[in-house]
């Protein structure tokens, strides 16, 4: 019931489930009969353990395989496109040169109209220069006449405004006159000569015949358009003789002065204002007469000229529209033709990334497709892998090694009876271990043997913090150089400020050995063994005594003990993650190994350990090239041939990669002749850990036969020193009894 009830968010088939469930309990129930205490608490920790791993799992499975997948969508495309391209830059070469003879044709004629335009344009400008030379002198003599004028006109402008006074009733006034003045009759005489009227012809007293204006006059004054007349006055063709006769008899004459007619006629007056402004204005006008008539020559002149530079210039125009289409003909062309040679620019540089891509990452095809193909298989099994993974994360860290390998072949086995998909030959570290971080964990000191891999990956996957069951010191070495970059705080429950170590360490998010326990732990722990958090603030926080601290998730929980086989209560065993890291036969074997080779042969031993650390980082900037290469395949946008940058970080990664390969290939073959070198000294390590195993077991007869690993070793050196000596000579028979002895 408590299987299927955490089962229901799982997507897996009903058959599945129900073998799933069924395989469950046979894992708590396998393990109920060992010296360790399994609780229901470890049965729900086993199924959340699943639950959390599988999800995990799937996705990682899917988001590599996806990886491996777009990588090859985007090597088939771009072995695609090769053949396209390849195609499509024959097809755009004739375009090219078709285009390039038509734009060399075109500048031909285009360098011919430019010469007719510039000869057209030649003529224009000089006929140009001419009208206006010609306008120019137009212009001045247009100015030197109205300068004349200037001095007439305000004059004139005067006497004009003085018609505008007069009225009809100062008309009619001296119309009524019988007897008008002199001065009266003096000015409408001088009107009439002005108006060109004929004087009557009359007998004076001496019986001659005299010219009588008066008479005229009153019939001017009578007409009613008089007044017009005057303001309409030709002013500017007044004849010479009527000039004359005012000039001379008129305007010389004292009593023609506006002043003296005043007093006489107020209409008068502003008649001889007037013609006295005519005379003065004609002086100015017969002067500038002839300018005039020099300006109305040089302006017909001028017009002609305009209209001819007028044709001309539409002439031009017409070329020039010419001209320019011819130009935008060529520009349109140029555009086409560099259209087509940065097409061809384009197609030359995604075919030259195409083949380096192909070049570089074609020999990745076999081997993505090949993981692409195991990545699927390995998801088909993933129900049945993380299920197995599950429950020996759960169970089976305090167990020994032959112990675990037993109960995992039973459990295999039942899974496979159960059909549930699994893979067919299963190890833990195939499921959940990371090649890189395992290598790595070995280069901390972790033993290289399976029994101890998979301890690593139960401490790194467990919900719990682990408690490491840690005898000769193993995991209490490795932790330490494991988190030794991360500020690893190393504590004991009996140093007297333990606890403040973990409250900086859980603030600040360090992490944490606490070595050497016993078999109880202190109370105060419980809140961190069992993660209980709450949130205070929005912030995470755990309450360790009486204090409250904020919980940093990046916090890390250890716990070791030296002891060989410690009993601990349900109520601890539950809380923690309890793991063996009894060292294993073959562990000790490559540790003896070790020591033995490097006490003979320093130097070569120096440099099997560099190797281990050279391949280690060999094999982790494999793994990051590759996934950088993947992720550049996945996250490029649109035509990953048009992207240059793209191209750039993908044939440099490959070639440090192929430089790396290219080492790890020389160092792999360095390292086999090593080990071959080693494997001399193989037999002493094999006798060596057999005996420590032997002397191991004699604390089944008496507690007191307890040997530690550390004395052993030290006892193993001692001996190797006397006993390498003649190890040429007498064989590892000889050795070997030495050693027994």
């Amino acid at each position: 019931m408590v299987a299927n009830k955490y089962f229901e968010g799982i997507e897996f088939a009903e058959n599945i489930r129900e073998s799933s469930v069924t395989l469950c309990k046979y894992f708590h129930e396998s393990v109920l009969r060992r010296h360790s205490y399994v609780t229901p608490t470890s049965y729900l920790e086993m199924i959340l353990t699943f639950k959390k791993l599988l999800h995990q799992k799937r996705t990682e499975l899917t988001t590599m395989r996806n990886r491996y997948l777009t990588g090859l969508e985007k090597l088939e495309f771009a072995a695609n496109e090769v053949g396209k391209m390849q195609i499509e830059l024959r097809n755009l070469q004739p375009l090219l040169i078709e285009t390039s003879t038509e734009t060399d044709k075109l500048l031909h004629k285009i360098a011919q109209e430019s010469v007719e335009v510039e000869a057209q344009r030649e003529i224009v400008a000089s006929d140009e220069m001419i009208a206006n030379q010609s306008a120019s002198i137009s212009k001045a003599i247009k100015d030197e006449c109205e300068s004349d004028l200037a001095e007439a006109m305000p004059i004139l402008n005067d006497a004009l405004s003085s018609l505008d006074t007069l009225k009809q009733s100062d008309i009619t006034l001296v119309k009524s006159m019988k007897n008008p003045p002199n001065v009266v009759k003096l000015v409408m005489e001088a009107v009439c000569i002005m108006l060109n009227e004929k004087a009557d012809r009359k007998p004076d007293g001496t019986g001659r015949m005299i010219e009588d204006y008066w008479g005229p006059s009153l019939k001017l004054l009578s007409d009613l358009k008089f007044l017009d007349r005057l303001k309409n006055y030709p002013i500017d063709n007044i004849s010479i003789n009527i000039m004359k006769k005012i000039r001379d008899n008129y305007i010389p004459n004292t009593d023609f002065d506006p002043k003296i007619v005043r007093n006489a006629s107020t209409a008068c007056e502003g008649l001889c204002k007037w013609i006295i402004a005519l005379d003065k204005y004609d002086k100015v006008a017969k002067i500038v007469a002839p300018k005039k008539e020099k300006l109305a020559i040089a302006e017909s002149e001028l017009k002609v000229q305009l209209a001819k530079l007028a044709e001309k210039k539409a002439a031009l125009d017409e070329i020039q529209a010419k001209f320019q289409g011819l130009q935008d003909q060529l520009e349109e062309m140029q555009k086409k033709k560099q259209d087509l040679e940065d097409n061809i620019d384009l197609c030359s540089k995604k075919l030259d990334r195409a083949e380096k891509l192909i070049s570089g990452l074609g020999g990745e095809k076999t081997r993505w497709t090949e993981a692409a193909a195991l990545l699927k298989e390995r998801y088909e099994n993933i129900i049945g892998d993380v299920l197995l993974s599950a429950g020996i994360v759960a169970y089976l860290g305090p167990y020994t090694v032959d112990f675990r390998s037993r109960i995992q072949n039973e459990w295999h086995e039942l899974c496979q009876k159960l059909e549930i998909p699994c893979s067919e030959v299963f190890r833990i570290s195939d499921t959940l271990g990371d090649p890189v971080k395992i290598r790595s964990w070995n280069i901390a000191g972790l033993p290289v043997d399976s029994f101890s891999t998979d301890n690593g990956i139960i401490v790194t996957n467990s919900n719990r913090w682990a408690l490491c069951i840690d005898p000769q010191g193993q995991a209490n070495k490795w932790i330490k150089n494991m988190e030794k970059d991360n500020k690893l705080q190393i504590t004991k429950l009996t140093d007297t400020h333990y606890l403040r170590t973990l409250e900086n360490a859980i603030q600040f998010g360090m992490p944490v050995l606490m070595e050497n326990i016993g078999e109880e732990l202190d109370p105060i722990l419980e809140p961190i063994l069992q993660r209980l958090l709450f949130k205070t603030q929005g912030s995470w926080c755990i309450r360790l005594g009486d204090n409250i601290i904020e919980y940093n998730s990046n916090f890390r929980f250890y716990i070791t003990t030296r002891l060989r086989n410690p009993n601990y209560l349900p109520e601890i065993a539950v809380k923690v993650c309890l793991i063996n890291f009894m060292i294993t036969p073959i562990g000790l074997q490559d540790q003896l190994l070790g020591i033995v080779t490097a006490k003979e042969k320093p130097k070569l031993e120096m440099i099997k350990n560099q190797l281990i650390i050279d391949t280690a980082n060999n094999k982790r900037q494999l793994k990051e090239l590759e996934d950088q290469i993947l992720e550049v395949l996945n996250t490029s946008q649109g035509n990953i041939l048009e992207n240059e940058n793209a191209i750039h970080i993908l044939s440099s990664s490959k070639q440090l990669s192929k430089e790396i390969i290219e080492k790890q290939s020389i160092s792999d073959n360095t390292q086999l002749e090593i080990d071959s070198t080693r494997n001399v000294y193989r037999p002493v390590s094999e006798h060596g850990s057999l005996l420590f195993f032997c002397i191991s077991d004699l604390s089944n007869i008496d507690p007191m036969y307890q040997y530690s690993l550390t004395w052993f070793i030290n006892l193993f050196i001692s001996v190797s020193c006397f006993v390498f000596c003649f190890f040429y000579q007498k064989g590892f028979v000889e050795i070997s009894t030495n050693f027994n002895s």
